[in-house]
């Protein structure tokens, strides 16, 4: 998928519409004394970060790990799964379930030189739930909920050891019947960076999710913690291996704990292909996960 700079340019200039009059009601965020690279905080959306100056691209796929670090101002980032695959049969349910996503995708704009807007879109989503007991399946597909984000960086955006950002979100529940909840959810995202000695890199994750109970009666609170280190391989070939647990702090599921592995190729500065797999290591998480995908900034 690519985007001509014609049409480049006329979404900067949408955008650019929308975003300058909250620009002009108050001082633009990220502007601290902190700051590794005073000189780039200048640059916005409507005034773009220069391409020699613009930091190496940091990706929050494939593992489910965040990145702490945001687009450059000005500029626009694409990742997406060419497909996402679970499927799960070891369960007290009884049930085999199989879920797939089709082109899944997360949109990045730099606002800020510390500020990205993401909208998340899940196009095709399918799933079959078998019932063991009585061998009938149900199936659904269709459009899923949409998520829209946004990550400010509190430091190490440019430079340093340690990055460290935050990320409030909302679900938007577009879901096709039987996909969804049909209701709003929300949380907080806190993802560290740290390079560590012999060129290995750890990045660290909390997340509190306030979702809808499993019996969709309530709002609960979920507790998403990960951690992951990744190094080079060979040339622009990259691995990465990680751990994800999610609790339930209300206590109405099960812990649901996940290691997965991967990795990237960067084919150029701006093209990262990617590819790994999920597996549970509890009962009530998915048995298997598969994703392979692509991001690229423009």
């Amino acid at each position: 998928m690519f985007i001509s700079s014609h049409h480049c340019s006329a979404v900067r200039v949408y955008v650019c519409a929308v975003f300058t009059l909250a620009a002009a009601c108050g001082p633009a965020l990220g502007q601290s004394i902190e700051q590794a690279d005073a000189d780039k905080s200048r640059y916005t959306l409507c005034n773009p970060t220069p391409r020699e100056l613009m930091r190496e691209m940091s990706t929050d796929r494939p593992d489910t790990t965040e990145s702490a670090y945001t687009v450059d101002a000005g500029h626009f980032q694409l990742e997406m799964s060419f497909v996402d695959y679970t499927y799960d049969h070891n369960n007290d349910d009884e049930e085999t379930r199989r879920t797939w996503g089709i082109a899944p995708v997360l949109v990045k704009v730099g606002l800020l030189n510390n500020v990205d807007l993401q909208l998340g879109l899940d196009p095709y989503t399918g799933e079959k739930v078998t019932d063991r007991t009585s061998d009938t399946s149900q199936a659904a597909e269709g459009f899923g909920d949409t998520v829209v984000r946004l990550k400010v960086n509190l430091w190490g955006n440019d430079g340093g050891t340690t990055a460290l950002a935050l990320m409030p979100f909302i679900k938007l529940p577009t879901a096709d019947d039987e996909l969804g909840n049909d209701d709003a959810e929300g949380g907080l995202i806190a993802p560290l960076a740290i390079a560590l000695p012999g060129d290995f890199s750890m990045g660290l994750m909390a997340e509190l999710d306030y979702n809808r109970s499993a019996a969709d009666d309530r709002y609960v609170v979920d507790f998403l913690h990960t951690a992951t280190i990744g190094h080079d391989l060979i040339g622009d070939l990259a691995g990465y291996i990680e751990y994800a647990g999610l609790l339930n702090l209300n206590g109405d599921e099960d812990y649901r704990g996940y290691f997965d592995g991967g990795l990237t190729y960067a084919l150029t500065p701006d093209v990262q292909f990617d590819a790994g797999f999920r597996i549970g290591v509890t009962e009530a998480a998915d048995d298997l996960g598969l994703f392979a995908g692509i991001s690229f900034r423009l």
